[in-house]
Formats: structure tokens, C-alpha cells, sequence
């Protein structure tokens, strides 16, 4: 390991202890040096950064799991989503200091390598939320229904528009890369709207205008946001310099929606515009109430941190991973459509019942 990836990996390391009091951070030296409290199985979790509310609220949950399993618990982060050496490094770190696990929220296809080499070494590597391409590139992932979540938002979306010409604003987590989550809740919403998908296993090769199931469609950009809120406005005034008569706004998460909301805010158009999203956090369900997000497909981080750090204390114990859920190649952590405006149809919950459930 050079020097320079040391000092990275310094500066972008939280390490906890599945000892403390949840909440609270273990420091280490002066250089960041991880710190842990002993346990019977050493696991490593590696984030794609530590600002999305989601990945916080995951390593919350994989610290209680952790402290009830007599688990010693790591968790380090990239610098940022999207950064696939920085996992990378992490990956390698895990190694060489023996632990027994790894789980991770895979940034890129670029990890995959290390993936692989790291279960070549005998650690249980498994993945959380981010299926990877292959998927039994990990031993086993926890994931919601990316398809399922996307779907339930489309569905919502074309019983709102009752009919009416929808001219959509697509905004992703990338453009440069093919990640699951990011493939699969797009496609799932625009099958949920009923739009015909060339392949499902690509992103933006559906024609660009033709009928969704009750009227006329118009797809008026796609652009990334990678998945943080001013990713997210800048990619909605990307798109309004496209098309002023854009309608409805598919963000892959909360982040990005809020972010979507202000540039349309500050165009004077946040009432003319509908946006669904992906996520179900306090501040996304908050955000459902304040009528900022339409509907949410809410998701359940802490319950895949739960089962992630309980999969691998298991193993090292003896036991077998769980199976994975019928008719699908993951563990599925289910998913939930949030929304103040129920449609005939289409399964939800009220935001009032959601704030009991939301992370």
C-alpha cells in the first residue's frame, strides 16, 4: 500500500465500534487509525460516503445488530458515491487486517475484482442495497426490489396523470456506468407507467415518445445525479433548458428529488411538476406531507444492515447464509409506497402511518 492511499484512506474513514453507545464514533490516532472493540466475528462495513441519510442510517443499524452479536464492527466510507477505488482500497484494507466479513454497497462494476479476490482470501463478502453485475459476485445480497420500487412509483404516477400527455424528466444515479439500483428502479418505473422497454437490462434505449398505459408520453432528458441534491438540481435545469413543459420528475432518490424541487422552485414551476422518488427516509416522507415529493417508494436500510451483520456472525459460528427470496437471485428487504394521494389501484401508506417506519 502506497502512502498516498493511506492518507486517503484516512481522511475518508469512520470507524465504529458495535460497542458504543449508538450514535457515537470510536477515534482512532492521530493519522485516523480504525478503532474496535473485541468480538467473536470482525466485520467491515464499506459505505459509498457518509452524507446520504440512507447509508447513515444503515451503519446505526449494523452497530446495534453488531453489539448483539458480539460483533466487531468497522465502518469506512468512499469519498463519495461513485468512487470505486476508494471501495476498492477499503476492500483491500478489510483483507489484510483478517477479517471474517465484508459487506458493501458496491459503487461500480470496478469493484467486482476485489470482490472476488477478497472471497478468494476466505472472507464472506456480501452486498447491501447495490446488487452486483454478476450477482454472485458477492455470497449473497440484501437488497430492496429495485424493479418493484420503481414500479410502484410508475404505477402511482400514470393513475395521477388520469390520461394526461405525460413529458417526463428521468434523473439517474450515473450515465458513465451501469449500476443495478440505478438500472432497475428506471426501468421498473417505466414499465410501472406502462411505456414499452426495449431492454430491460439497459437504461435509455425505450423510444423517446409514444403511448404509456392511458396516454401520450414524451421523454424530455435523462440525466445523472448521482444521487446527491445538487446533482440533482443541476440535473433538473439541465432538463428545463430542454423542455419547459416537462410534468413529471423520476429521481432515483430523496437527495436528488429535493434538489430537483429547488431548480424547479427557483423556474417558478414547482407547482406545475410531479415528482416521485425512492428512499422513505424522515426527511423524504416529511417532504411527501410538504408536497415537495408526490409518492416514495420507502426502503428498509437498517433491516439489510441487520441481516448483513447477522449473516456473517452466523457463518463464523457455522452456520449457512439464508436463502434467497422466491423467483429472485437476492435476499428482498421489501418496499412501500408512501403517499398523501391514495389511487385507485395501487397499494399505499399515508405519511402519518410512515413516519412510524421511516429511517
Amino acid at each position: 500500500m502506497t502512502r498516498t492511499s493511506w492518507h486517503r484512506r484516512a481522511l475518508t474513514t469512520l470507524t465504529v465500534s458495535a460497542l458504543l453507545i449508538p450514535g457515537l464514533a470510536a477515534c482512532g490516532g492521530s493519522e485516523g487509525t480504525p478503532a474496535a472493540e473485541g468480538g467473536e466475528a470482525k466485520v467491515t462495513l464499506i459505505l459509498k460516503d457518509l452524507q446520504n441519510p440512507f447509508f447513515t442510517a444503515l451503519a446505526d443499524g449494523a452497530k446495534a445488530e453488531a453489539a448483539k452479536n458480539n460483533v466487531e464492527l468497522t465502518v469506512v466510507a468512499a469519498k463519495k458515491d461513485g468512487d470505486e477505488q476508494g471501495q476498492i482500497d477499503e476492500i483491500e484494507s478489510a483483507v489484510l487486517k483478517g477479517q471474517d466479513g465484508i459487506l458493501i454497497l458496491p459503487s461500480g462494476p470496478a469493484v467486482n475484482k476485489a470482490m472476488t479476490d477478497a472471497r478468494a482470501q476466505g472472507v464472506t463478502v456480501i452486498a447491501l442495497d447495490t446488487p452486483p453485475d454478476p450477482i454472485d459476485t458477492a455470497d449473497i445480497t440484501f437488497a430492496t426490489d429495485n424493479f418493484e420500487a420503481g414500479k410502484l412509483i410508475g404505477e402511482w404516477s400514470k393513475a395521477n396523470l388520469a390520461g394526461k400527455p405525460a413529458v417526463i424528466a428521468l434523473l439517474d444515479q450515473f450515465s458513465d456506468r451501469t449500476i443495478q439500483t440505478d438500472l432497475n428502479r428506471d426501468q421498473g418505473f417505466l414499465e410501472g407507467m406502462g411505456i414499452d422497454l426495449a431492454d430491460k437490462t439497459k437504461k435509455g434505449d425505450e423510444a423517446k415518445t409514444g403511448n404509456y398505459a392511458g396516454g401520450t408520453y414524451t421523454i424530455a432528458c435523462q440525466e445523472p445525479t448521482t444521487g446527491a441534491e445538487d446533482g440533482g438540481r443541476t440535473a433538473m435545469e439541465n432538463c428545463l433548458t430542454k423542455n419547459k413543459d416537462i410534468n413529471l420528475v423520476y429521481t432515483i432518490n430523496e437527495p436528488s428529488a429535493s434538489g430537483a424541487y429547488k431548480a424547479l422552485q427557483a423556474a417558478g414551476m414547482q407547482d406545475k411538476v410531479t415528482i416521485v422518488s425512492i428512499d422513505g427516509s424522515c426527511d423524504g416522507v416529511k417532504n411527501v406531507g410538504e408536497g415537495v415529493i408526490a409518492a416514495t417508494s420507502m426502503q428498509f436500510p437498517v433491516k439489510m444492515a441487520e441481516l448483513g451483520v447477522k449473516a456473517v456472525a452466523d457463518k463464523v459460528a457455522g452456520k449457512a447464509l439464508p436463502a434467497v427470496s422466491d423467483g429472485l437471485d437476492f435476499y428482498n428487504t421489501g418496499t412501500e409506497l408512501i403517499t398523501d394521494k391514495a389511487q385507485a389501484g395501487v397499494t399505499s401508506t399515508t405519511t402519518a402511518d410512515a413516519t412510524k417506519t421511516c429511517w
